[in-house]
């Protein structure tokens, strides 16, 4: 029995010892990281826009009468020369015939009274009288000609039909807009900008264009500026012309536009959060690198310029590193982590 006791002693001495040895190994130790990326000045500038075509035409008649028939509808897409509209030609037509008739019978007066001139039996005021008549008729029956045709409203370019402003039964003004056409092959977004903002902006300053109604994300092209402020708010309009070849973005739409002025997004180097670049007692900077076998090493780095919370690294460590940004307060040289 005693020897039985002795022999379970020395198992659990045993036990022990290696528990001990075994709870003297380091568990890894777990922190943050990050991948190493571009570093990138942001200082673009988000506004609110509508979207316009890039060119409205507003199609009219010449003339007053009352509309006939409208051939078009809203968002309709119509050709250059596509008849439009027609106006009721009744009286048109009836000055044309009146014109016609006036035009046979100055012909017929030439006709007779020109032999007569030729043989000298006609004084020469007669026949000047004659001519005159004769180029008066030509005159009207071109004015009845031109009235006639334009009861015809045709689009004068191609685009889609935006808005119809007259109805068929109604009376159309000379110069009053029946429909107005809009090229939307491209678009223009128009921004308002503060007077204090608008010294930052280029016909090339680069920006991105997001509309949420058509589900589009688009860069913007050239820029035109306003030179007159509005007296209230004392904005700028800017226009940014966007291609719009599948003509998802119509006028109307709310964009919210981003201006990235000169300097922006301009890679500087590799950008970590500023909390993540330590110093050594001599002064010089380092971060913690992160090994492939999972070990924490000290990487000696060189800084530049400040971003908000991140710090531009211009050397030490590369593209694509992971770097300890939380939990490096335990690490020493080859400490094993997790993250």
């Amino acid at each position: 029995m005693r020897k039985l006791i002795l022999m379970l002693t020395a198992v659990l001495l045993v036990c022990s010892c290696s528990e001990k040895r075994q709870s003297g190994a380091k568990a890894p130790i777990r922190v943050k990281t990050l991948v190493v990326s571009p570093a990138m000045t942001d200082n673009s500038v988000t506004y609110v826009g509508i979207v316009e075509e890039h060119e409205g035409t507003a199609v009219s008649f010449t003339g007053m009468g009352v509309v006939k028939r409208l051939l078009v509808h809203e968002g309709q897409a119509v050709s250059r020369g596509q008849l439009i509209a027609e106006m009721d030609d009744v009286q048109a037509r009836n000055l044309l015939a009146g014109a016609e008739a006036a035009m046979k019978q100055a012909s017929d007066a030439h006709e007779r009274y020109g032999m007569l001139h030729e043989n000298g039996s006609l004084p020469e005021v007669k026949w000047v009288e004659i001519e005159s008549k004769v180029e008066q008729a030509k005159s009207q029956l071109e004015v009845a000609r031109k009235n006639l045709a334009d009861c015809r409203l045709t689009a004068p370019v191609s685009g889609i039909i935006g808005k119809k402003l007259v109805g068929a039964g109604e009376t159309a003004m000379p110069s009053q807009a029946v429909v107005t056409i809009l090229d939307i092959s491209s678009v223009k977004v128009k921004v308002s900008v503060p007077e204090a903002e608008i010294s930052h902006i280029s016909s090339t300053t680069p920006s991105t264009i997001n509309v949420e109604a058509a589900q589009a994300t688009l860069k913007g092209g050239h820029i035109e500026k306003g030179i007159e402020a509005d007296p209230l708010t004392h904005t700028y309009d800017v226009r940014i012309q966007v291609a719009n070849g599948d003509r998802k973005l119509l006028p109307g739409m709310v964009a919210n536009v981003q201006f990235s002025p000169e300097g922006s997004y301009a890679l500087q180097g590799k950008s970590l959060p500023v909390t993540s670049v330590q110093r050594r007692s001599d002064g010089s900077l380092f971060v913690w690198t992160i090994a492939k076998d999972s070990t924490a090493h000290r990487a000696t780095v060189t800084t530049s310029t400040t971003h908000g919370n991140h710090i531009t690294i211009v050397d030490g460590i590369t593209m694509g590193q992971r770097v300890v940004t939380e939990g490096y307060q335990k690490l020493s040289e080859g400490t094993k982590v997790v993250f």
